[in-house]
């Protein structure tokens, strides 16, 4: 079973995901945020200690002003990881998750030894131009995320009308809220320097991609893989950017080749 622990941090209270037996695992969220029934997430705790920490403004967490810059981010990340007591995790990130988690390996390169990132946000490619997530309406957001589309919005949906305003109306609200911390870092483009930094991580790197993601294109996972020394790239069938989502099971087995 995955639980909230609480525990507190210089940007104020931060809620983490913890659950599982096995190595330690520290799981950084996308833009979309992480709740405890993530599919990813429960396969996860059946081999892993897993601590997926919430970003300010996250769930019920409170906003922080104090995080400005990608700096911020990074420094808070490993803050926390401190916090929670983890020696060298496994670190994975999604997308903006993804972004920090190769953050993280750059700044600190003794302090992360083995990465995983997914989708990962933080490069940009001119002609391949992510669209503006920040800009889409539920009904939007399954044809840009998922390869099955139909499929997607049943999963993150369940059993809500996505154009009923009940659910709308709360959806923008919190959107607003999440997303003016995720904006800092993806808005207008995901891009912050890491570029000149990715050099420096010497993580052993296993990177994993939806063979069809329309946010980050196939060509940013190469430009990952060309740019991390010794990196493998795994990409999934049948999967677009919330490939955790998709194919779980497969984003695992990727994920184990590091313990």
């Amino acid at each position: 079973m995955i639980e909230v622990v609480k525990i507190p941090s210089h940007h104020g209270e931060i809620h983490v995901l913890q659950g599982g037996m096995g190595p330690d695992l520290l799981y950084l969220h996308p833009a979309a945020g992480v709740k405890a029934d993530d599919p990813l997430l429960v396969r996860l705790a059946k081999s892993f200690r897993v601590h997926a920490p919430l970003l300010p403004g996250f769930g019920d967490t409170e906003e922080s002003t104090s995080i400005r810059d990608m700096l911020d981010v990074t420094l808070h990340t490993l803050d926390v990881m401190d916090t929670l007591g983890l020696n060298k995790p496994i670190v994975v990130g999604h997308s903006l998750g993804g972004m920090i988690a190769a953050e993280m390996a750059a700044v600190s390169p003794k302090e992360v030894d083995k990465l995983c990132l997914i989708a990962a946000a933080g490069l940009w490619i001119e002609d391949y131009p992510s669209p503006d997530i920040f800009s889409l309406l539920p009904k939007e957001v399954p044809a840009i995320m998922f390869h099955d589309a139909a499929a997607g919005e049943k999963m993150i949906t369940a059993d809500v009308n996505i154009h009923d305003p009940d659910f709308l109306i709360p959806f923008l609200v919190n959107n607003s809220r999440t997303m003016g911390m995720a904006g800092k870092f993806l808005f207008p483009i995901p891009e912050r320097g890491l570029k000149d930094r990715i050099h420096r991580i010497r993580a052993r790197t296993v990177l994993v991609w939806g063979d069809s993601d329309k946010v980050f294109a196939a060509p940013y996972a190469h430009a990952f893989k060309e740019a991390i020394p010794g990196s493998e790239l795994v990409i999934v069938a049948e999967a677009g950017h919330m490939v955790t989502w998709e194919q779980p099971d497969a984003v695992v087995a990727a994920i184990a080749r590091l313990s």
